[in-house]
């Protein structure tokens, strides 16, 4: 690293990135899957666009404060690619939609959501 890189880096910035579990959410099919997987092991869908700087931040965000201990699948959805994805889990889960989102699925139902903001301020532990 150079040092105009640790002159204009932000502590932020030099910090190891870590690798967040995601698993892409592409088809309408997965859907189902997440709703039978719920019965057992909580589910997550993080719907975010790729061209909207407040969903750019809060998804950092989110993955710097993530906890690989949290017991859960978490699923991204782009939903500049998949919109027929995301206006399925609105109609099937019952929520309005949002950008960026964070849905939490138990028992075949949504125990929690939050946007924008709030989504860093659920506290996944709880409930999960």
């Amino acid at each position: 690293m150079g040092i105009f890189t640790k002159l204009f880096s932000s502590s932020s910035e030099l910090k190891e990135e870590k690798q967040v579990p995601w698993i892409a959410l592409t088809t309408l099919s997965q859907l189902d899957e997440i709703e039978v997987t719920s019965k057992t092991k909580t589910q997550a869908i993080f719907k975010h666009s790729t061209r909207c700087g407040i969903s750019r931040m809060v998804i950092k965000q989110f993955e710097s404060d993530y906890n690989l201990t949290n017991n859960l699948d978490l699923y991204y959805l782009d939903l500049l690619s998949y919109r027929a994805i995301s206006n399925e889990i609105a109609n099937r889960f019952d929520i309005v939609h949002e950008s960026p989102q964070l849905i939490l699925i138990k028992n075949g139902i949504v125990v929690a959501q939050a946007s924008h903001s709030a989504i860093n301020a659920l506290e996944l532990d709880r409930l999960v």
